[in-house]
């Protein structure tokens, strides 16, 4: 009778995870349409108010909460916001060049450069196995470059050297692991974001207009409910059945890029982008098996 219990309990938790996993990816695609809508505002100053907003509600959570605000770990948090402010900042500009699903499904090979640092900073292995999906996945790279007229090169080399900074990201973030509360380094990266981000956007400022106040303002609210409902998904259910569903962004982001921007996918779009996604996937079950 308990194993019945445990089994079906095992089953809410993983419908909830379901759900807010609709809810982050969602969320994450509501904030990278917001970014592709913004076209006029300078990357910089996008990047402020990005950080700026969830700056504002991860420190009201973390106050709220009781969370020790400077943590443990602080070189490396620092680290982390540094490289990760890089990586987003190239992220944005590379949605100025390329349709806003492409970026984000070429955005997802991160983990693969993740790998491959860990292999010499953390040490750890890789099953042959994986080495085929990444070959798998960077050649979809090659069929969208090769075969799709959309791909801008300026906007593939970005969105590239951005995955690279994201893969550092989660070595590092590997070496932070259980040491600091999750809303303390999201904090930290905010708060250099928004430093950082606001010092820069100093000489390029472009005023909003109108309706552009508004996406500006949702921006690290969407941000902030991406991350969090992410989180709450991966506390509750095993992470091999929730990483996969990381992947729905990429629908939610390309079918709103469809009806908003008018954007078009050829066949070699989709081909390459299944390719990349399909491999992503079946490395993240391998490692977690």
């Amino acid at each position: 009778m308990s194993i019945f219990k445990l089994e079906k309990h095992s089953g809410l938790d993983f419908k909830k995870a379901v759900l807010f996993m609709i809810i982050s990816t969602f969320s994450f695609a509501l904030m990278n349409v917001s970014v592709k809508y913004l076209d006029r505002i300078p990357s910089f100053q996008i990047v402020f108010f990005r950080c700026l907003g969830s700056f504002l509600l991860a420190t009201s959570y973390i106050l709220i909460k009781g969370i020790p605000i400077l943590g443990n770990k602080r070189k490396l948090m620092v680290l982390r916001a540094v490289i990760g402010l890089t990586a987003m900042t190239l992220y944005f500009l590379s949605l100025k060049h390329l349709p806003v699903g492409t970026a984000v499904s070429l955005r997802y090979i991160a983990p693969i450069f993740a790998a491959i640092f860990a292999i010499f900073i953390l040490k750890e292995k890789l099953k042959n196995i994986q080495w085929l999906f990444f070959v798998v996945a960077f050649a979809g790279v090659l069929v969208l470059k090769g075969f799709d007229s959309n791909i801008n090169t300026t906007g593939l080399s970005l969105i590239l050297i951005a995955s690279v900074f994201s893969g550092m990201v989660y070595v590092v973030l590997r070496k932070i692991a259980k040491s600091d509360h999750p809303a303390v380094v999201v904090n930290y990266f905010m708060f250099v974001g928004t430093v950082i981000g606001g010092l820069l956007a100093i000489s390029v400022w472009v005023q909003p207009k109108g309706v552009e106040w508004i996406f500006l303002l949702l921006l690290g609210l969407f941000g902030f409910m991406g991350q969090l409902y992410m989180t709450r998904a991966f506390q509750i259910a095993q992470t091999n059945l929730v990483a996969p569903l990381k992947y729905i962004e990429v629908i939610f982001t390309m079918s709103i890029g469809v009806i908003w921007f008018n954007e078009v996918y050829t066949f070699y779009s989709f081909l390459g982008l299944i390719m990349i996604i399909v491999a992503l996937v079946l490395n993240t079950m391998v490692k977690k098996d």
